[in-house]
Formats: C-alpha cells, structure tokens, sequence
C-alpha cells in the first residue's frame, strides 16, 4: 500500500491515540484488579503517564505535564510512601472473589461504557474554529499566570509551602512504636 504523506500522517496520530488509550486502560486495570496495594498504585501511575499521553496529543502539553507532575509525581508517590511508613497488614482476597471482583468491574464498566459510545456516535460534532483567540500554550498561560492570576499563583503557592512544613514537622517527630 502507498500512503500518502497526509494520510499516513493521519494514520500514526490514530496509532498514537489508540496507543495512549491502551496505556491507559492497562493501567486502569491493574488498578482496578490486582491484589497488592504496590502493584495497584503502579497501575494507577501507569493509568496517570497514558492520560497525560492522552493531553499531549490532544495538543495540551500543559495539561500532561501537570498530569504527570502532580498525579504521578506527587499523589503516587505520596501513596506510595503512606504504604511504605505504614505497617500494612495484607492479606490477599481468595483467587475465586478476585475473578468475581474483576468480572463485575467489567460489568459495571460495560454498563457505563456502551450508552456512552452510543451517544458519542449519534452526536454531531462541530468543527474547531478556524481562528482561536487563545491558543492554550505555555507562553499564553504562563503570561496569564503572571499578569491576571498572579496573586492565587502566589496564593497556591503559600497553601504548598505550609502543606511541606506540616509534613516537615510531622516527620520530624516521628511515629510512635507500641509498647
């Protein structure tokens, strides 16, 4: 087959977003499905990495990078270290009521999932405006941070100072062993 450079253009954006999509699912089911905690907070960052593919692609690459900044960079992590400074007690569901948990997940998705693709094929979609007035890159957001929104950009920025010197002093007086 001869492609032509358009249409094989098109075609790696379709290989990419179906990409992104399977990451994200394969994340979303290890989640959803594994029986340790460890192996369930991976897959949520593996779900995280393929949603910020998803942003990148859909010509936000703020959003992705915020995506993986804050959800895989920081809520991951911080689970992962509540696991880690916590005694955790697991003890695995039976092999049988895990397949009946991963069954009905799928079922409950199915549900959900098949009324939405129907209404996605039905609605009529409007094209993008030829001409935008803000574009949404970096340059325009970080100009707007800094000129309209720069007192809740100095705002958000104390609340997080305060949030790391909480976690400072908590973890400075340490965890208490039972006698």
């Amino acid at each position: 087959m001869n492609f032509s450079p358009e249409q094989f253009y098109a075609f790696l954006g379709a290989l990419m977003f179906a990409g992104f999509v399977g990451i994200t699912l394969v994340g979303a089911l290890i989640a959803t499905s594994s029986l340790r905690l460890i192996r369930s907070v991976s897959g949520l960052a593996l779900c995280f990495v393929g949603l910020a593919g998803l942003y990148y692609y859909l010509n936000s690459p703020f959003l992705a990078l915020m995506q993986i900044l804050i959800y895989v960079g920081a809520v991951c992590v911080t689970i992962m270290f509540a696991m880690m400074l916590a005694e955790l007690d697991e003890t695995p569901l039976p092999w049988r009521r895990s397949l009946m948990v991963a069954g009905g997940s799928f079922l409950v998705a199915a549900v959900f999932a098949i009324p939405l693709i129907l209404l996605v094929r039905k609605s009529a979609w409007m094209p993008p405006p030829l001409v935008r007035e803000n574009a949404g890159t970096i340059q325009d957001l970080g100009r707007e941070l800094l000129t309209r929104y720069g007192f809740a950009f100095e705002l958000i920025s104390i609340v997080l100072l305060m949030a790391i010197l909480g976690a400072l002093v908590v973890a400075r007086t340490g965890r208490e062993t039972p006698s």
